[in-house]
């Protein structure tokens, strides 16, 4: 008689299971607000004096908001990510150290930014780590060149092909103006940055301890195009571009409760100026629309 009994039971407890598992369903006025942001973007990429991509992913959610993702940019210097992660992920597999010394000599110098171009001939050997910080918060053209040198510039193509991204090649040095004549630029598309940084944060890309020190350097602080569209209380882990007729920045926005990717890039820039504020309020709209349903109710009321 106790086996019909607790069959019983358990009839009831699945029958009542959905009641007790149902959660409250998305209220449309949010999406009304994700179409309004989805519209904002487009029009902004559209009426930009020059051709713009955006791409945007909640790393939480998976939400995602695009307009030209797939067109390839140069990136300027923003292709430095993609050397930043492969110096870790050598360091991870021991080919190298983080800590060896390089001499700095004035065969390693190029023009453009960054501080080494101004350091005697020999007179000073920096770790890579450093060399690496240099190149990320100051963007010094001479410590990427020698970190490209390296780790080897096929190493870095190789390691994003690993990670499934078609489009991102590093094809010249820093300020190679020969390669630039001929059109060799580095190369990357919005959707392809915002995965490459989604990888990295969510540690497909490197151990714990690689990723959190990568991710270190790349949140140092840097006055940006994407930085000036956030509070300053709003940590941004990004990396910024730029050479003439060309503006572009990728990074993850960690707002609490809601961080998310986002990559804007620009080509054929008619003014510099015009480029860079365009990105800013890219980064404003976009992290006010986060910013909202991160401090409401799925109902929209804004929570204490």
């Amino acid at each position: 008689m106790k086996r019909p009994a607790a069959l019983l039971s358990l009839v009831i407890l699945l029958l009542a299971a959905p009641a007790f598992a149902q959660t409250p369903q998305p209220n449309p006025l949010a999406g009304d607000l994700k179409l309004k942001l989805a519209k904002q973007l487009q029009q902004i990429a559209a009426e930009f004096d020059g051709v713009m991509g955006i791409a945007v992913k909640d790393l939480g959610t998976g939400e995602t908001f695009f307009a030209n993702a797939d067109t390839v940019f140069p990136q300027a210097s923003s292709i430095k990510i993609p050397i930043l992660l492969e110096l870790f992920r050598q360091a991870q597999a021991g080919a190298l150290k983080l800590d060896e010394r390089v001499d700095v000599k004035k065969a390693h110098m190029t023009a453009g930014s960054g501080v080494l171009l101004h350091f005697s001939d020999g007179g000073s050997a920096l770790s890579l780590r450093d060399l690496a910080v240099l190149m990320i918060v100051l963007s010094d053209n001479t410590a990427t060149n020698i970190l490209i040198d390296r780790v080897g510039m096929q190493s870095v193509n190789d390691n994003l092909r690993r990670l499934g991204l078609t489009q991102t090649r590093l094809q010249r040095i820093m300020l190679d103006v020969e390669a630039q004549r001929a059109s060799r630029e580095n190369l990357s598309t919005p959707r392809e940055m915002v995965a490459l940084l989604e990888l990295l944060d969510a540690g497909k890309t490197l151990d714990p301890k690689h990723t959190q020190a990568a991710l270190e350097i790349l949140k140092y602080p840097k006055n940006t195009a994407l930085r000036r569209g956030l509070p300053a209380n709003v940590a941004l882990a990004s990396k910024p571009g730029g050479i003439s007729g060309v503006a572009c920045e990728s990074g993850i926005v960690y707002l609490a409760g809601k961080p998310y990717a986002i990559s804007v890039m620009t080509t054929f820039d008619k003014d510099s100026d015009v480029a860079e504020d365009a990105i800013i309020e890219v980064s404003r709209r976009v992290y006010t629309y986060f910013e909202r349903l991160a401090r409401s109710n799925s109902l929209g009321a804004r929570l204490p």
